[in-house]
């Protein structure tokens, strides 16, 4: 999946990975995805309520050798 921007978020626990999506979230145009890489395993709940919450769609999330990976539409 094509991607706008990689948020590395990999050895932060949580709140960080969220806080950091919100900071980078602001900084892209409605439309734009943003990639998150994240090691803490609270992150996938955690971004899905954000992101429906905040107006934005949960595209996709998968694990990769324990990197947890998600792909964030702006709304």
């Amino acid at each position: 999946m094509n991607s706008t921007k990689v948020l590395d978020a990999k050895g932060l626990a949580c709140p960080m990975p969220i806080v950091k999506t919100k900071k980078e979230m602001k900084e892209l145009e409605t439309g734009d995805i943003l990639e998150i890489h994240a090691t803490d395993k609270g992150a996938k709940s955690d971004l899905a309520a954000w992101a429906k919450s905040g107006g934005h769609e949960l595209l996709k999330d998968e694990e990769e050798d324990d990197v947890l990976k998600f792909w964030l539409q702006k709304g």
